[in-house]
């Protein structure tokens, strides 16, 4: 690979990483062409973009970015894929779990290196599950959104149940009071 070669693939893939908020990166080593190939076919399915770099370059590339990825060092070593998210945190996660799990016998290939999501460093394979059951910015909002209308229901709710039997009680207070 040439110098200029080099450069267009550090510069293409600078422009993933800032386009893409949510990267994985993963060692698929000992993988068969076949799995690679089914691998990227998940990839492509469920929406996330999988594709393998040489290290130095990926390294390179993070380089080129404002934030700073050198926890990640350790993680660039072997055989590295990259599987880029636009929207969603834990979409690469899922996938890689699935993926797993569709291909049985406790398989643990693809093997989590590490992952940026929103520029959190995350590295190990121990954080996988954990980031797979991230809530989307899309969840957390929906969420808020039930939390803040939640108390206002409740009161319309109340009131509107209220009003066939207020006049019942405001009577039974009255006939209290006489007595």
């Amino acid at each position: 690979m040439t110098r200029e070669e080099k450069k267009e693939v550090i510069d293409s893939l600078t422009e993933k990483f800032r386009e893409n908020p949510f990267f994985y990166i993963t060692n698929a080593a000992g993988f068969s062409v076949a799995e690679v190939n089914a691998f990227r076919r998940t990839c492509y399915e469920r929406g996330v973009e999988y594709k393998v770099y040489k290290n130095t370059l990926i390294k390179k590339a993070l380089e080129n970015l404002d934030a700073d990825f050198s926890q990640l060092d350790e993680s660039l070593k072997g055989f590295s894929g990259i599987i880029f998210s636009k929207e969603t945190s834990n979409l690469p996660a899922k996938v890689l779990l699935d993926f797993r799990k569709k291909m049985g016998k406790k398989e643990t290939r693809p093997v989590f290196k590490g992952a940026s999501i929103d520029s959190d460093i995350f590295v190990g394979e121990e954080n996988l599950e954990m980031l797979s059951k991230l809530k989307s910015k899309q969840e957390l909002l929906g969420d808020l959104l039930g939390l803040l209308q939640s108390p206002a229901m409740n009161l319309i709710s109340a009131l509107q149940s209220g009003q066939n039997n207020l006049g019942g009680v405001l009577k039974a207070l009255e006939e209290r009071g006489e007595q």
